[in-house]
């Protein structure tokens, strides 16, 4: 299916929309009527045609608005984007992965040529032709990392691999669930976790992390992980809360509908094989309550899902305030029937 690229915001006026191809595609997150923080981690390998899991690097027709919204964040916050001197390595890791999985999946939108160290791409929907020397950051507009992730959906984390552990040392943070770069660069696994709730106690992180630091070369995983979220926004950021968090006084059971939105990460993890630091895409999908009950099963499932949550998991996920509202506003769309294992429609 060729792509065609949606108009919309994220902020202000939020004209974001969800084709009904995107809706069916959506990766909803629930295999069961209920959710507790599991691992959850599986190879990363194609998925069914038309998926998000088609390709390894997915490129939908949020593409180019979503790049037009990071310009306007890091326009007004640079500090989402950084590096420690010792990532230099890695940014061209993450380049190279980026560039060539575009080019291989995406030809009518992107294009690669290689001569040795002398690369040459082309970014047809940002109107972009760049020649470069591999390796050489003052052939580039900016450093390796910010000028690929400009580019490429979604938040990329760069994990350095050291002392048993993974610390995060690199990374263009601007579609965020309610946390900051700035605060977490230069954090350990752990560290960066702290916030979690129940996760610690199960040894959900330890388990994570004994996984993660086996991660070889060409086999990457991935996971799912969720939230809600006021308006299509994809800056919910601690930098920018007096921006977003009014937002969540704005419901009303007859707007709840339209504005409130699952907010669901496709979460990968990449050995990168110079640096072998590890490279950890978070990539945010958002859908509309309203569009996510046009699948039956969606709409019969979520409602128990949010009613099974603990409520350490509610406040973390700060599901507080509008939960009982949403789901009385879900309760029409649960006729109480049997719904199949996994999160794909029926």
């Amino acid at each position: 299916m060729e792509l065609a690229f949606n108009e919309e915001t994220f902020r202000d006026d939020f004209t974001f929309r969800n084709s009904p191809h995107a809706i069916r595609r959506f990766p909803f997150p629930f295999h069961e009527d209920r959710y507790m923080y599991a691992v959850n981690i599986e190879p990363h390998v194609p998925g069914p045609k038309g998926s998000v899991y088609e390709f390894p690097i997915d490129v939908d027709e949020h593409y180019v608005s979503e790049m037009r919204d990071r310009a306007l964040v890091l326009r007004e916050d640079p500090l989402r984007c950084q590096a420690l001197p010792h990532m230099m390595t890695a940014q061209w890791d993450l380049l190279e992965l980026l560039m060539t999985a575009m080019a291989r999946d995406y030809p009518e939108h992107f294009a690669l040529t290689r001569d040795g160290d002398r690369w040459h791409w082309i970014n047809r929907p940002l109107g972009l032709d760049q020649r470069f020397v591999f390796g050489d950051a003052l052939t580039l507009p900016c450093e390796p990392m910010e000028y690929v992730t400009r580019q490429s959906q979604g938040d990329f984390a760069l994990l350095d691999h050291r002392d048993g552990n993974l610390w995060m040392d690199a990374g263009m943070i601007t579609t965020q669930a309610d946390w900051s770069l700035d605060f977490d660069i230069g954090m350990n696994f752990f560290e960066w976790h702290g916030p979690v709730p129940l996760a610690h106690e199960m040894g959900v992180f330890e388990r994570a992390l004994k996984y993660l630091l086996e991660l070889r070369v060409g086999s990457p995983v991935r996971r799912l992980n969720w939230t809600m979220t006021v308006n299509p926004r994809l800056d919910t950021s601690p930098e920018r809360y007096p921006s977003w968090g009014p937002d969540r006084l704005s419901l009303t059971p007859d707007n709840i509908g339209r504005k409130l939105h699952l907010r669901v990460e496709l979460q990968s993890f990449w050995r990168l094989p110079r640096s072998n630091a590890i490279v950890f895409p978070i990539r945010c999908y958002l859908i509309s309550l309203e569009d996510l009950v046009t699948v039956p099963k969606w709409g019969r499932r979520l409602p128990r899902v949010l009613r099974s949550l603990p409520q350490q998991l509610v406040d973390y996920k700060g599901l507080t305030r509008y939960r009982d509202m949403a789901l009385e506003w879900l309760a029409r769309y649960d006729d109480g029937a049997a719904t199949s294992p996994g999160g794909a429609p029926d």
